[in-house]
């Protein structure tokens, strides 16, 4: 029987999902970050101040129909969990063993977990997981040409069954498995798809867990050409357990088609780097409207009314701030300093994008050894007024950035993408500024700024408890409290009754 529950966010929203006895706790965990605009994998549920399994359905969870669940921050640091994969029998021969264990932290993928096992537990093994390949036989498996088609895993944990590229993208933790033991069993499937079709798309999803299975891959022996391995399967079933080497020696034989998407790192980057450091890696135009995109997103009135949530947050916060609180010693302040100093030797590139007066943008990618006169030239190759003067301030932040050999990175704590605005100087002309900021040769380069729209969602969201209205209910009782006789208690004077 259906039932709907509803989610508050850590700002006090409130959505009303509904769920089935056998809806798992991952899917209203999605359901609300999507009508919330959250990303549901920094996210976990609680049901009254106890932190709920999202590996577990409506029913198993012991929630009541109309249940209030709290949207709280998952932890940055992924937990360990230990995975333990069942085989199918003929692979268990192969192995020697029926059930393998690996501890593996929560934020492994599925299919980065397939591939640890296939290459560390059963290296050498003759067991192949993610790349099987049958060969499609005709007149009863007698004769034909031997085409090669794409054997998929499919897993079965618990009532789940994963069997697509979309399913094998995904990680443990948003599966709901961020701690304790998770069984896999493993089975195989054999689908329409070509082996070659199959370790295109492969590459496309998986890039980076390829990329790293192929260089554990060079250290191992050349294996038997896939013309030869798949012949062999079709004439003998002796020959049948060598099947499962033909996907691996197949995808070394499929051209440079997978090979080249594999071997650059540098293929997961959308804007290429210039070769001069002081180019933009990109540039934005300024918005064609003059209305800014956030005045054209819509929300209820409601969801910002304050409520009783409210009120008992902001009490919290007064407490908690009025509390005594022990300063630091000279020794965890060093600490402290040394952390930081040791994240910001630890940064390798930071992107910084400057925000020009007639709203145009551009990036530019900085590296340690880069100081802020090295910004202030990086701006002026760009600009059509290149004797202005100028001063660049990041974001949220008061003291501009010097024309001088301070580092970026270590000097002003840039660790991440920053956003740094740029102001004319006092000196600069009224005709300077009204002109357009980039020259003629950067203007051509310039692209609109490509803003996703937010998912809508298909209920909208309640509004946060407010106040009850005045005389809904009974007259408070305690202090204040008027009697029927219309004198409170502690307004007597002393000896009256």
């Amino acid at each position: 029987m259906a039932t709907n529950v509803k989610v508050i966010s850590t700002d006090l929203r409130q959505a009303t999902i509904k769920a089935n006895p056998g809806t798992y706790l991952t899917e209203i965990l999605e359901q609300a970050c999507t009508k919330f605009h959250l990303s549901a994998d920094k996210y976990l549920l609680k049901h009254k101040q106890k932190q709920l399994d999202l590996s577990n359905t409506f029913r198993s969870a012991g929630l009541s129909p109309g249940a209030k669940l709290e949207l709280v921050a998952r932890s940055k640091t992924p937990s360990a969990i230990k995975i333990a994969l069942d085989l199918p029998q003929r692979e268990a021969q192969l192995a020697g063993e029926r059930r393998l264990t690996e501890n593996l932290s929560s934020d492994t993928t599925i299919w980065k977990a397939l591939r640890h096992f296939e290459s560390q537990k059963l290296k050498g093994k003759g067991v192949n997981i993610t790349g099987r390949g049958e060969p499609q036989i005709s007149n009863g498996g007698t004769q034909g040409g031997g085409q090669l088609y794409y054997e998929t895993p499919v897993l079965q944990i618990e009532q789940r069954s994963l069997s697509t590229f979309a399913d094998f993208q995904k990680t443990m933790a948003q599966l709901g498995y961020n701690s304790g033991n998770v069984l896999i069993r493993l089975s195989f499937q054999k689908t329409d798809k070509t082996f070659a079709d199959a370790m295109a798309d492969i590459s496309q999803y998986f890039q980076e867990e390829e990329q790293a299975t192929k260089e554990e891959a060079t250290e191992e022996p050349v294996k038997k050409e896939p013309a030869e391995a798949s012949s062999s399967a079709a004439d003998t079933p002796a020959a049948e357990p060598s099947r499962d080497d033909e996907p691996s020696s197949a995808a070394e034989a499929q051209g440079d088609s997978i090979s080249a998407t594999q071997d650059g790192p540098d293929t997961m980057y959308v804007d290429s780097t210039p070769a001069d450091p002081l180019q933009p890696v990109s540039i934005f135009a300024a918005p064609s409207s003059s209305t800014p995109h956030a005045a054209h997103t819509k929300e209820p009135d409601e969801i910002y009314e304050p409520g009783i949530m409210h009120a008992q947050l902001i009490q919290q916060r007064l407490k908690t701030a009025g509390q005594n609180k022990r300063l630091l010693s000279d020794q965890e302040l060093a600490e402290e300093d040394a952390e930081k100093q040791a994240k910001l030797a630890a940064v390798k590139e930071v992107k910084v994008r400057v925000r020009f007066p007639d709203n145009t943008q551009a990036t530019w990618v900085i590296h340690p050894d880069h100081t802020g006169g090295f910004l202030y030239n990086a701006v002026r190759t760009v600009m059509a007024a290149q004797g202005a003067k100028f001063k660049l301030i990041p974001a949220g932040a008061k003291v501009p950035i010097r024309d001088d050999s301070t580092k970026l990175i270590a000097g002003y704590s840039l660790t991440g993408s920053t956003l740094v605005n740029l102001l004319w100087d006092d000196s600069v002309p009224t005709e300077t500024r009204k002109q357009a900021f980039l020259n003629a040769d950067v203007s051509r380069r310039a692209r609109e700024v490509e803003i996703p729209e937010p998912p809508q969602a298909e209920e909208e969201a309640s509004p946060a408890p407010g106040p009850s209205k005045a005389g809904s209910g009974e007259k408070p009782k305690g202090e204040g409290g008027l009697k029927k006789g219309g004198v409170p208690k502690w307004l007597k004077l002393p000896g009256k009754k």
